[in-house]
């Protein structure tokens, strides 16, 4: 019997089979994703924040500091930076809860001069303005409830991430070897080690850069909201850069708080306005020069297939949904662009320049291929 030939050529199936089959493939994935993402979600988390910290365990290792007690000391740095973090929000958060009055009478009067300047510029019915009012005030307790189910469900959540964390740096070499013999198609194939290699390098780097822009926008917007004159800058400043963190959506979100905080403790519009256009060059600053020299150039992912996916994520899984999208889509396209049958994904997902299609032309009597 006859070996079979290694370069024979694979079965290609025709477009109108292929592309239903992707589509499903897809379709499978995201609604597994949205199923599970309570198991999943949380195992992604602990993936990155592990890669993270795996310098600081090997730093730990190479001073012979023993395994299991490198792994710990790893883990409680980790849980400690965060929950510092959590703690200093915390703190703020009860300073501004104290002048919950104040900003319930102010707002209260707004809503007075608003509701006046609407019946006498447009003739708007107090009948009417009351129905706006009632149905905005739903919304707005249904988003709450939405957003404190939200944030216990991630408290809970956050237990099992530090144990998640361990476990990876307890068993990494059997999950690297794991995954090293179901995809290898040869004994030695380096296809794998690279994915892996390379997964964890760029992960490294976004994540690094993440921190280093962040820090910079939240020195920005402290200094800014500092120089307007809003309470609680540091506060603001800190929350804005970490809802900036969230792809396209959180700085909206950033520019939000603070100008309601404007709005509703200073007189007049001025501070709000201000707010306004300090947050728009600080947005335009870190779009144009932060993220494209800190952030971009760890991730090649290009625009379009970013923003989709953020969406993609927040349809799954809502904000750790939407952080988590770049990530799992640089992975993928290392992946893809691997794999000879995928590259054309992988394509798609690079803002990398792709190979030109030769085009021929004729030069006389003989045809020439550019």
């Amino acid at each position: 019997m006859s070996a079979p030939d290694p370069h024979s050529r694979e079965l290609q199936f025709p477009l109108y089979v292929k592309a239903p089959l992707i589509l499903l493939g897809l379709a499978l994935t995201v609604f597994t994703l949205h199923i599970a993402s309570a198991i999943i979600f949380p195992l992604f988390f602990a993936a990155i924040f592990a890669i993270m910290l795996h310098p600081v365990e090997q730093w730990l290792l190479r001073h012979r500091v023993p395994r299991l007690l490198a792994i710990t000391l790893t883990v409680v740095l980790g849980v400690v930076s965060l929950l510092g973090l959590v703690y200093f929000i915390y703190l703020e958060a009860m300073q501004l809860s104290s002048h919950m009055p104040l900003f319930k009478i102010k707002f209260a009067q707004t809503t007075g001069q608003l509701h006046q300047w609407l019946q006498d510029r447009m003739g708007i019915s107090d009948e009417k303005l009351r129905g706006w009012l009632s149905e905005a005030s739903n919304r707005a307790s249904a988003l709450l409830g939405g957003t404190l189910s939200a944030v216990s469900g991630l408290l809970v959540v956050a237990t099992l991430i530090p144990v998640y964390i361990f476990l990876f740096f307890l068993y990494q070499k059997r999950l690297v070897d794991f995954l090293t013999q179901a995809f290898s198609s040869r004994r030695r194939d380096t296809g794998v080690a690279e994915v892996l290699h390379e997964s964890k390098a760029t992960i490294q780097s976004y994540m690094v850069g993440l921190l280093i822009e962040g820090s910079i926008v939240a020195a920005l917007n402290t200094t800014g909201l500092l120089i307007i004159g809003v309470p609680y800058a540091l506060l603001l400043g800190v929350l804005g850069a970490l809802f900036n963190f969230i792809p396209y959506v959180g700085g909206l979100i950033a520019i939000a708080l603070p100008m309601l905080m404007a709005f509703v403790t200073k007189p007049g519009y001025g501070h709000a306005l201000a707010v306004v256009i300090t947050y728009m060059v600080i947005q335009f600053t870190d779009n144009h020069f932060l993220i494209p020299r800190i952030v971009a150039a760890k991730i090649k992912v290009n625009a379009l297939v970013a923003i989709v996916g953020v969406l993609v994520g927040n349809a799954i899984g809502g904000v750790a949904g939407m952080f988590l999208a770049l990530p799992v889509i640089a992975i993928l396209k290392i992946v893809f662009d691997r794999i000879p049958a995928l590259k054309p994904w992988g394509l798609l997902l690079g803002d990398e320049e792709g190979p030109r299609a030769k085009r021929t032309k004729t030069k006389g009597n003989q045809m020439v291929v550019e």
